[in-house]
C-alpha cells in the first residue's frame, strides 16, 4: 500500500551525502541558502500532542529577513500571522533562536507554501532566486535538505505535475542520493527543489513509500526505481511576493550598508579623538 508522509520531523529526532549530477548546481555550493528550523513546546504553550516535544523542518531564505518552508511545517509549529514564536535556525555551525512570524501563505490545493519573516536579520544568510517557468518533463533538479537535522543533498528528475484530486497543485520527483531513495525523509519538508542554474523550482512537501513486510515487523520503503517518490509545491504560487521581496530586500541591503558605514565613521572619529588625547 503506498503511503504519502509529510516529511517534516515530529520530535527531535541523521552526513552530508554524496554527489549529485555533476551537470546541475553543486548545492554543496548553496549551503548558506538552507537551514533546519525547529520549534520547542514548552509547558505554557499547548502542545498538538502531549507526547510531542517539537517540530522540525527545512527552510531556506529568500532575503535575510524571509524564509520559504512548506506550510504544513508552520502550521505544525503553530506559527501565527499576528504574533512573534520563537524557532531555531541551524545551518553548519551556526544555532541560534530567532522570532519569526507567518507573512503569507500561498497555493490553491491543499500543499502550500508558507512565507516566514524573521524580526531580526539572519547575517550570512545566501538568498535563492525563483523559478517563473515550469519544469519540463525528465528535467534534472536537486535539493538540499535537513532531514533528522543533518545536511543531505539529493539529485534526481522531474517527472510530471500532479493533475489526480489528490495531487493536483503539486510538482512530483524522483530523487535520491546514491542508493538512498529515503533521503528527504522526515524534516525535509520545506526544502527547496532547484533547477541546473540553482533556482528553486518547488518546495519539497511530501515522500511515498510503501510497507512491507521483513519477519515479524513491518518496515517502511519507498517507491520502485523509475517512480514518483517525492510531491513538492511549485514555486510560481510565490512570483508576486517574491517580486516585492527582492525590492525590499535590496532595501535592507542598502540599510545594513549605511548602519555599517557609520558605525565605522564613528569608529575612525574615536580614533582621531583618541590620538589628539594622546598628542
Amino acid at each position: 500500500m503506498l503511503r504519502l508522509w509529510f516529511v517534516s520531523a515530529l520530535v527531535l529526532v541523521g552526513a552530508v551525502s554524496s554527489r549529485v549530477e555533476a551537470t546541475c548546481v553543486d548545492p554543496s555550493a548553496l549551503v548558506r541558502s538552507t537551514v533546519s528550523i525547529t520549534r520547542i513546546f514548552d509547558g505554557q504553550q499547548s502542545r498538538p500532542d502531549a507526547g510531542l516535544l517539537g517540530i522540525r523542518g527545512t527552510a531556506w531564505f529568500l532575503s535575510p529577513t524571509s524564509m520559504v518552508t512548506a506550510e504544513h511545517v508552520a502550521a505544525a509549529m503553530r506559527l501565527s500571522d499576528s504574533s512573534w514564536s520563537w524557532v531555531e535556525i541551524a545551518g553548519g555551525e551556526n544555532r541560534r533562536s530567532f522570532a519569526v512570524r507567518v507573512v503569507r501563505v500561498a497555493g490553491a490545493h491543499t500543499e502550500k507554501i508558507a512565507v516566514l519573516e524573521l524580526q531580526t536579520p539572519f547575517f550570512g544568510a545566501q538568498s535563492l532566486q525563483i523559478r517563473l517557468e515550469p519544469l519540463t518533463p525528465e528535467e534534472r533538479v536537486v535539493s538540499l535538505a535537513y532531514p533528522g537535522n543533518r545536511l543531505r543533498f539529493a539529485g534526481g528528475r522531474f517527472v510530471a505535475y500532479g493533475n489526480s484530486d489528490k495531487l493536483a497543485g503539486t510538482a512530483l520527483l524522483e530523487l535520491y542520493d546514491g542508493d538512498d531513495r529515503l533521503v528527504l525523509d522526515h524534516g525535509a519538508s520545506g526544502a527547496p527543489v532547484l533547477d541546473c542554474q540553482g533556482r528553486v523550482a518547488a518546495v519539497v512537501s511530501n515522500l511515498f513509500t510503501q510497507r512491507t513486510q521483513f519477519l515479524s515487523d513491518a518496515i517502511r520503503i519507498s517507491t520502485p526505481w523509475g517512480q514518483v517518490n517525492v510531491a513538492s509545491v511549485p514555486i510560481q504560487v510565490l512570483k508576486d511576493f517574491a517580486h516585492w521581496e527582492r525590492a525590499g530586500a535590496s532595501l535592507a541591503t542598502i540599510s545594513i550598508a549605511l548602519i555599517m558605514t557609520r558605525s565605522t565613521l564613528g569608529w575612525a572619529l574615536s580614533l582621531v579623538q583618541a590620538s589628539h588625547m594622546k598628542s
